[in-house]
């Protein structure tokens, strides 16, 4: 983790490297647990400045303190350690097949994760010809966790993982339908897919809450956005409902990535933005579980028992 200089100006900065010293001795001794002193002490760091760095990582969940004040390695640093193992995944296994699918049906194509409380965007495949900046997805980008945002990561989880997410606090009030869940989380489970309604605000819905913590919404706006929002559920268009010759209003598909333990561990997306017909969703879906299966594949994971392909 040691700072380089910036490739312009090769200039350094004093106050960046204070912060990684204090990661780096930390991260050297993830057992150990240290007072302000000794860490001052052992990194040549005033007290003062030293209590600041620490102050500021606890604060962000990079660090911890006990009722000692004693510091140690925190939660945040899990996170972003898995979304770095999942992003170098998904860079050398995920690409290739998001670029071919992209390329065949001309539509923007994402992997994404659940990363500590958030749903992170690993990987973005661009059709060729298209405009990279237009893809609504950006890699990096975050979304809360938390109902109605999410129900593809939990779609195909063991019943229980779905129930806690069920039980999360909302990012924003919704109508939970349980029998239209159970409805939509079947119909999933025997297609290996979901279809994603397109509305005139699910699209900007989502724009909003990019990168936004679902706790830092202030009630009004909570309140405000859940008006917006259908019953969880209704977004979904289920299989058995669809005829092959009648157009729907599609936004994405999406299928899962299991790992070994036939649990969820991506979920990857192909984008529509418009109406199809029932056969064309069908023709996109099963391309995109064929994907997600070869991924699964590459990364030694299975289906679930419950999944036959």
């Amino acid at each position: 983790m040691a700072a380089e200089p910036d490739n312009v100006t090769g200039r350094r900065s004093p106050p960046t490297e204070r912060v990684v010293q204090v990661l780096d001795h930390l991260v050297a001794r993830p057992d150990g647990r240290f007072g302000l002193s000794e860490l001052a002490r052992d990194l040549g760091i005033s007290k003062p400045t030293c209590l600041g760095i620490l102050g500021a990582l606890v604060g962000g969940g990079y660090l911890t303190r006990d009722a000692d004040a004693r510091y140690g390695l925190g939660p945040a640093l899990i996170a972003a350690g898995r979304a770095a193992q999942r992003g170098y995944a998904a860079g050398s296994v995920v690409r290739p097949h998001l670029d071919a699918l992209a390329a065949e049906f001309g539509a923007v194509c994402t992997a994404s994760a659940v990363v500590g409380d958030q749903v992170m965007i690993l990987e973005v495949a661009i059709p060729p010809g298209a405009e990279a900046g237009r893809a609504a997805a950006r890699v990096g980008q975050v979304y809360p966790f938390a109902p109605p945002v999410g129900l593809m990561y939990v779609l195909w989880s063991h019943d229980d993982e779905f129930a806690r997410w069920l039980d999360r606090e909302p990012a924003f009030p919704v109508v939970l339908d349980h029998d239209l869940l159970r409805r939509v989380v079947d119909d999933c489970r025997e297609s290996g897919y979901l279809v994603e309604r397109l509305t005139p605000t699910g699209r900007r819905l989502f724009s909003l809450m990019a990168g936004v913590a679902d706790r830092n919404l202030p009630a009004e706006l909570r309140e405000l956005v859940g008006e917006m929002v259908s019953s969880l559920g209704e977004r979904v268009h289920l299989g058995r409902e669809r005829e092959a010759d009648v157009e729907y209003p599609v936004s994405l598909i999406a299928a899962p990535v299991y790992d070994a333990d036939g649990r969820q561990s991506m979920v990857l997306t192909l984008d529509v933005g418009g109406s199809i017909t029932g056969v064309d969703i069908e023709r996109r879906g099963l391309a995109l579980v064929g994907v997600a299966d070869a991924v699964t594949a590459e990364f030694g994971g299975r289906a679930p028992s419950r999944v036959v392909r």
